[in-house]
């Protein structure tokens, strides 16, 4: 007797045609100008500190801050944007990454590799996913000899101060408008 399903293969690739669904709708002005404002401040925040800490070469910028200003200002009702997930996420994943540069330094591509294949699984298993720490994982393998000079004082700075001032500003941006509460829930 036939089966009326199509063989595992088909279903495989209409996988890959998408649900059919329409893209979200377009975002009020309200939304746009707080999202803005925050990311702004957040990141001109993590800039100024940056620049207190170590003068001109701004090690506490990684760029995987500015995707965690996208979640915290853009989408502050995410659970990805939590503060459990913010911190947690950002710094178990600098974790990941400096113990496999360190560990690996010899082998770059299986430091990579695994940095960022270990954060994924930590955050999981933590409850803490954060997709930008997936390339705060990144950062601390392929980052400046600066970035590897610094070893485990990577995870607290940047990895942890800065989603630290992004939380701050958060909490103080985001509640001042009359539709947004930010967190959903700490930990």
């Amino acid at each position: 007797m036939a089966s009326s399903e199509p063989p595992q293969r088909q279903r495989y690739w209409a996988k890959w045609r998408g649900r059919g669904h329409q893209t979200p709708p377009r975002v009020n002005a309200s939304e746009l100008f707080w999202s803005f404002i925050g990311s702004v401040l957040g990141i001109g925040a993590v800039v100024l500190c940056s620049m207190w800490f170590d003068g001109t070469d701004r090690i506490l910028v990684i760029g995987s801050l500015g995707a965690s200003s996208v979640l915290v200002f853009a989408t502050p009702r995410s659970p990805l944007a939590q503060p459990r997930n913010l911190i947690g996420g950002n710094l178990l994943s600098a974790l990941m990454g400096v113990s496999c540069c360190l560990a690996f330094s010899r082998w770059p591509i299986l430091a990579a590799a695994l940095a960022v294949g270990l954060a994924i699984t930590v955050m999981h298993l933590t409850r803490t996913l954060h997709p930008p720490g997936g390339a705060t994982a990144l950062v601390a393998v392929i980052g400046s000899p600066k970035i590897h000079a610094m070893g485990y004082l990577f995870v607290l700075f940047p990895a942890l101060l800065a989603p630290l001032i992004l939380l701050l500003i958060g909490l103080v941006v985001n509640n001042m408008a009359s539709k947004r509460i930010y967190p959903e829930y700490y930990w």
